[in-house]
């Protein structure tokens, strides 16, 4: 028997046309939601996932904006540049896509934009909300933990009691994802590179959520046939020049559930930028 594959296609498609619904009702009230992406430099893959950004935010009525800055910019001339979209009131949310050049790795950027226009959720004053417990998933918080989120809750999957157990604990997904889903009741194991006996512990999941950022990483002894486990895939690799996850293709043959790759944790990433946006330029209203 093989894995249900827990597609984000119509969990996107039921996400943007709530989203589509809210951005109308702005629209309405005179206020276009506009997002900026800082590029620096001109990276392939960096244009590549803008161009999803891109696609998903106007589907649901929204502005993008680029601002393409040159890969030898001055540190300062990129703070400058940072600075005037932080205060122009026409841009409601502001992203730097990652990576920068190496001389601007050594800037605090998480904290460059303000929490109000910080849709990647990147600002300690964001991630903040995770740790003192939130469960609104309203509130400007990481893109692919939130979106992972929506993603079980899509698929019926009940986080309360569960024993879920995510490898990588990188600041943009591991650690606030586990902060996350201890929100929700689960019972979370942060395991990563250094674990001992991983898969002793990857055996007990209820929930496996790898982000470990290497091919084919999680195989089909990783998992206990008899648990049903539902795997989680946030890898992005390139193999052969083809995208391709964390989870060994033959994982499917012993897991419950399973997101692909692509089509899975990817899109619900990118609407759920989206989904910061909108309740960005609410909020902002309000204010």
């Amino acid at each position: 028997m093989t894995a249900q594959i827990l597609s984000a296609s119509p969990i996107v498609e039921q996400m943007k046309r709530d989203l589509k619904s809210r951005c109308e009702t702005l629209r309405n009230r005179g206020t276009v939601p506009s997002m900026c992406v800082v590029l620096v430099g001109d990276s392939p893959a960096s244009l590549s996932y803008i161009r999803n950004k891109k696609k998903v935010c106007e589907e649901v009525g929204a502005t993008f904006n680029l601002l393409q800055l040159p890969a030898n910019i001055s540190e300062h001339d990129f703070l400058a540049h940072i600075e005037k979209l932080n205060h122009d009131p026409k841009i409601h949310g502001v992203i730097i896509q990652l990576p920068v050049s190496e001389h601007l790795k050594r800037l605090n950027l998480s904290n460059l934009i303000l929490p109000s226009k910080d849709i990647d959720g990147f600002h300690g004053l964001n991630t903040q909300h995770i740790y003192t417990g939130t469960t609104n998933l309203k509130l400007l918080i990481p893109c692919t933990p939130k979106g992972i989120i929506h993603l079980l809750k899509f698929y019926g999957v009940d986080l309360e009691g569960k024993h879920v157990v995510v490898v990588g604990r990188s600041l943009i997904v591991g650690k606030p994802l586990s902060m996350l889903l201890s929100n929700f009741n689960a019972t979370v194991t942060l395991a990563h590179s250094h674990t001992k006996n991983l898969e002793d512990i990857t055996k007990i999941a209820d929930i496996l959520i790898s982000a470990i950022g290497k091919a084919h990483f999680i195989q089909p002894k990783h998992l206990n046939p008899n648990k049903k486990t539902i795997v989680v895939d946030v890898g992005m690799n390139t193999v052969n020049g083809k995208l391709t996850g964390d989870v060994a293709p033959e994982v499917s043959s012993v897991a419950g559930g399973l997101t692909p790759v692509p089509g899975g944790v990817g899109p619900m990433t990118v609407v759920s930028l989206i989904e910061n946006l909108i309740s960005a330029t609410e909020n902002q209203l309000k204010g």
